[in-house]
């Protein structure tokens, strides 16, 4: 939601991609087409991609969210295996055959829980892969890859979203929601969004089912 409201500020339309990849907490997909709308996006599409069939991921096999608190070292159990560059594969599908050069993506290598798809290195090395995999690219028509929130905190993130005058109730974070629809609090996308936004001083507008 941030990265899309810094992509309008600087003057681009949006096209929003949003991937049904067939996750537990489904309830992203919703809050997916609340922001688009609310950034006034000209097209969202929502592309069905059932990555149940690999699983390794407690988002998308019979796996337990952990629930203990953010692990200070390894990568998690959430981690679903390569899904940042394949959703990226299919921004760059979409964007190039729409005419866009510009990809955003919200990824962040602060307060991430040790996901390798979150890094500097990832990005750059998946910019370079854009322009030499794409008729666009080898033609010199360059694709850039922005990740705004890249070093931010999750406090810098949740201070953008508010001087941006974007509602942060309509973003989903957590990994493991309640049959109500509440974010459970324990997990570490929960844990991590309470953190910020005390650390930020700001009202967090998270109905959680319980206190990170």
């Amino acid at each position: 939601m941030v990265a899309a409201g810094l992509a309008r500020e600087q003057g681009f339309g949006i096209l929003a991609l949003t991937v049904d990849y067939n996750q537990r907490h489904r309830v992203e997909i919703e809050a997916a087409t609340r922001i688009a709308e609310r950034l006034g996006a000209e097209r969202h599409i929502i592309l069905p991609l059932d990555l149940t069939g690999f699983g390794g991921s407690a988002l998308t096999a019979d796996i337990d969210v952990p629930k203990g608190g953010v692990a200070e070292e390894g990568i998690p159990v959430t981690y679903v295996p390569a899904r940042n560059t394949i959703f990226l594969s299919l921004a760059l599908g979409w964007a190039e055959a729409a005419g866009a050069r510009h990809l955003f993506l919200g990824v962040n290598a602060l307060d991430y829980s040790g996901y390798p798809d979150c890094r500097p290195e990832f990005i750059a090395q998946y910019e370079r892969l854009a322009n030499l995999a794409t008729k666009a690219g080898v033609e010199g028509d360059a694709f850039t890859i922005h990740t705004p929130l890249l070093h931010m905190s999750k406090a810098q993130i949740a201070r953008e979203a508010d001087r941006l005058g974007l509602d942060a109730a309509l973003s989903w974070s957590c990994y493991d929601p309640t049959l109500e629809g509440l974010h459970c609090g324990l997990c570490d996308s929960c844990r991590l969004r309470s953190k910020g936004y005390e650390e930020a001083a700001l009202p967090d507008p998270t109905r959680y089912a319980a206190r990170p």
